[in-house]
Parts: C-alpha cells; sequence; structure tokens
C-alpha cells in the first residue's frame, strides 16, 4: 500500500491508518514529532525496544530484533510514502514532505495551527473593537480604562500562546 515519494498529494486517509497501524511505525511518528532534526536510527530502535520490553533493562535480542526489523520493514515503508527521509549511509531519519499527514492522527497533534491563529485574530479584533467603542463613550463601556482593556487582551492572547506551546 505504499506510494511513491514523487506524488505531491497528500497521503489518502485509509494510506495513513495502514501507516499508523503498525506498533513501531507509530513511535517512530511520535519520536520525530518530539525531536527535531535527524534522529539516529539506534536511538528510535532503543526507544522502541524499551517500550516493548517487560523488564527495565532492555535484552540485546530485542534491540537487535527491533533494529533489523526498523532497517528492513518500516523504514523502507515510511519512506516510501514520503514520511520520514531516511539517510542510509549516516543512519538518521527526519520528517519527509507528508509526516505532517501522518502527524494529524497522532494524540495530541490534532491542533490546527489556522484555527489557532483564526481565534488570536479574532480576540484582538474584539479588543480593538471594544477600545473603539471605549474611545466613543459609550456608557457602559466608558467606564473602563482602554490601557487596562489593551493589557487584559494581550494577556489573554500571550496566555494562550503559552498553553499552546507546553501542550
Amino acid at each position: 500500500m505504499s506510494v511513491q515519494t514523487s506524488r505531491s498529494e497528500s497521503l489518502a486517509e485509509s494510506e495513513v491508518f495502514h501507516i499508523l497501524g503498525n506498533d513501531r511505525r507509530r513511535a517512530i511518528v511520535q519520536l520525530l514529532a518530539r525531536e527535531s532534526g535527524h534522529v539516529d536510527v539506534s536511538d528510535v530502535a532503543t526507544e522502541i525496544a524499551e517500550t516493548e520490553s517487560d523488564s527495565g533493562s532492555v535484552p540485546n535480542n530485542l534491540y537487535k530484533s527491533v533494529y533489523v526489523s526498523l532497517q528492513q520493514t518500516h523504514l523502507p515503508q515510511l519512506e516510501e510514502d514520503g514520511v520520514i527521509e531516511y539517510d542510509s549511509d549516516a543512519k538518521t531519519i527526519q520528517a519527509g514532505s507528508h509526516f505532517d499527514d501522518v502527524l494529524v492522527y497522532i494524540d495530541g497533534h490534532t491542533d490546527n495551527p489556522s484555527t489557532f491563529l483564526q481565534l488570536h485574530f479574532a480576540a484582538c479584533v474584539l479588543g480593538l473593537a471594544v477600545i473603539a467603542l471605549i474611545g466613543l463613550e459609550i456608557p457602559l463601556l466608558s467606564s473602563v480604562d482602554p490601557v487596562l482593556w489593551s493589557v487584559f487582551v494581550l494577556l489573554a492572547v500571550a496566555a494562550s500562546s503559552l498553553y499552546r506551546l507546553l501542550a
């Protein structure tokens, strides 16, 4: 069910589900979402082996099994689908052109950045509208200090930005 990496359109939902249908491929996507830049395949194998290990330590045979399955099966498929870019010489991976198509299906990565920006824009427009109405000395609003209202709007936008960064 793999696709060619030269394909420019997004992955179909069925292709994404096929990719994420395997625990190890899902773990690769989650690890790349946490890390920026290149990630060593050995680090990916170690993390997956630790997750799959029943004990506190990772048996060498489990690590080797995970590493081999990554090299022979999972990394080539993810590369072919454009989810990752795999440097077989350096043994590193990084996010590929279709990485975001898959990432939106991973828990905690479903926020749409454009929706978030639209909410910030709406808050700013609302704040400016209230400040303008205060300037027109409308009876109910004229009792509010425009500087205080400006600070309130900026704090709301900053708090929501901080929440998004920490989430």
